[in-house]
């Protein structure tokens, strides 16, 4: 088996020209050397496979009059320590005793110290003097990935360059290099993918290009590289998107838990999609399409979904999706964190029924029939008034019996529900209970300003009201059949006024409250009637409920009692 080296090493730079994506200290290094304005203590920090060493190396050769191509580093009197295993302060006083020992080939001896940072606070104390007045012969080359440990007197005695991360498009065109001189047929989106896996750093992106070679051969293609790196997709994305602007949400369900069953984390998936719809905003301004780091075939396909969503709908789902990001790591059932945030993105653009909330999700009756369009059908007023017979052969005619499946409505259901009756097959009361069946099966939506809204007194209200309550005690409902005797309604218009002696009564029938209503509007034949409940803590002094208080009561009514009581030494 021929012997392997990976891409990172047999594509290592040998001049600064081949540097990727440090243009702008390539250029100083070169100007320094060609001016003969070098420093002899230079500091080389940035992020982990950016380039430090290599420049180091690069720049150790050209400083002793070689080119920058040379492969021949004994020849110039080049160093190199890594201060992560010689860190001691032996070690740096064994560097300093070289130090004054001139070169031999050469004019310079160049010492690199990689991963400085590691030096022990000793060590770096007995490099200072050195490191201040080195001999004409020598420079130093500092490298680090942590800038912040090195003490402050070594940072002031160094000319620092900071080395920056290598852009996405910077590492995708040396990747493509190298596929092309490897004779690899690449994708654009595959390299792009690799590019921004890498993070920044180009011996990354040159270690991950290699494994996903291994993996595919010749042929890199985006699938190749999602799989093999279990990164989720662009058309995983694009996919929800496409459902969550439709509203269609039990598919965006189901592609969720595909995602998970593919082994994909709920976070990375919910971060990754407000990245999307970040990525779908500024693909909809020409001046910002810049910022969108993708590729071009990719990119083509974010400038067609941005048409479909508003400005709107992204800047929203971007909050709803970063919300459900923040709360992740703290939330007990993280699933159903992100399944409810799907739920309320693919409710955002849904204008079915009236939204009074931000966390509106679609009711799942309106999947209950997909597919089948809902038919407005407008019930004339009085319908109470209507026969069922009437109201089978008017909802008919609105409707054409194009189809039993329409959406359902509270008040429809109020207005239309009876009692079907056990009927022969061939007589005329059976055809009328087909049709009242038939109604019973059909979801109407009505228009509420066609429901009846007749006048009425507080004597009826108050008879209806008694009627609901009896209604309460023979269905055995003490509990709010005795909230409802607490206080006698009043009536200011269509709104009936309750005052009760603690919050405790109110919230019980606020709960309670749609049965009410629906007896008494359908009793009264009037629709527009509501309830409003107060709270009147002074009321509850009028209330006795310990024993205590039931003897005060007595005894305000009948002060003989407390005579009774001290007569007999009886206890409350």
């Amino acid at each position: 088996m021929e012997h392997f080296v990976v891409s990172a090493r047999k594509y290592r730079p040998q001049t600064f020209k081949d540097v990727v994506g440090q243009q702008a200290i390539t250029n100083t290094l070169l100007n320094a050397i060609q001016n003969d304005h070098l420093a002899q203590a230079l500091l080389f920090t940035g992020p982990r496979g950016v380039g430090k060493t290599t420049c180091a190396r690069i720049l150790a050769k050209m400083i002793n009059g070689g080119n920058e191509t040379s492969e021949e580093d004994f020849a110039f009197n080049i160093f190199e320590l890594d201060a992560a295993s010689n860190n001691s302060v032996d070690d740096i006083r064994s560097l300093t005793d070289q130090v004054r020992i001139p070169p031999q080939v050469g004019k310079y001896k160049v010492y690199i110290i990689d991963e400085v940072h590691m030096l022990s606070q000793s060590a770096f104390n007995a490099f200072l003097k050195t490191l201040e007045e080195p001999p004409k012969h020598c420079i130093f080359i500092l490298a680090t990935t942590e800038k912040h440990k090195i003490i402050p007197t070594i940072l002031s005695r160094c000319q620092i360059f900071d080395f920056k991360r290598i852009t996405v498009k910077d590492a995708k065109d040396y990747l493509k290099y190298i596929a092309k001189e490897q004779d690899i047929n690449a994708e654009d989106d595959a390299l792009h993918i690799i590019a921004q896996k890498a993070d920044g750093a180009m011996r990354d992106a040159l270690s991950i290009f290699d494994r996903v070679v291994s993996f595919s051969g010749k042929n890199l293609t985006r699938q190749a590289v999602t799989e093999n790196l279990n990164v989720l997709d662009y058309e995983t994305y694009f996919t929800s998107t496409d459902l969550i602007l439709d509203n269609k949400i039990p598919e965006l369900l189901i592609q969720f838990n595909d995602t998970l069953s593919k082994g994909f984390d709920g976070h990375h998936y919910i971060a990754g999609l407000a990245s999307h719809f970040r990525d779908l905003l500024v693909s909809k301004t020409p001046q910002t399409i810049d910022l969108l780091e993708v590729g071009e075939q990719t990119k083509a396909k974010y400038l067609e979904q941005a048409k479909k969503a508003s400005q709107e709908f992204l800047l929203q789902g971007i909050n709803l999706a970063n919300d459900c990001d923040l709360k992740y790591k703290t939330s007990k059932n993280q699933r159903l964190l992100v399944e409810l945030s799907l739920m309320q993105l693919a409710s955002i653009t849904f204008d079915g029924e009236k939204k009074n909330s931000k966390h509106y999700i679609i009711p799942p009756s309106y999947f209950k029939n997909k597919g089948i369009t809902p038919i407005p059908v407008t019930l004339p007023k009085n319908t109470l008034n209507v026969s069922i017979e009437e109201k089978a052969i008017e909802v008919t005619q609105h409707s054409q019996l194009v189809s039993e499946n329409v959406l359902v409505n509270e008040p429809a259901k109020l207005i239309l529900k009876s009692d079907l009756k056990r009927t022969s097959g061939l007589s005329l009361s059976s055809i009328k209970a087909k049709k009242e069946h038939l109604i019973k099966q059909m979801d109407v939506i009505v228009n509420e300003e066609d429901l009846p809204k007749e006048d009425f007194t507080e004597e009826q209200l108050i008879e209806s009201w008694h009627t609901f309550t009896k209604k309460l005690q023979a269905e055995g409902k003490y509990n709010l059949a005795s909230i409802l005797s607490i206080d006698t309604p009043k009536v200011s218009g269509t709104t009936v006024h309750l005052e009760f002696p603690n919050s405790t009564n109110k919230v019980e029938l606020e709960r309670q409250q749609y049965d009410l209503l629906a007896f008494i509007r359908k009793e009264l034949n009037n629709f527009d009637i509501n309830l409003s409940i107060t709270v009147n803590e002074e009321k509850e002094k009028q209330y006795a409920y310990t024993a205590k208080e039931k003897f005060e009561k007595l005894k305000e009514k009948n002060p003989n009692i407390d005579t009774l009581r001290k007569t007999f030494d009886l206890d409350i």
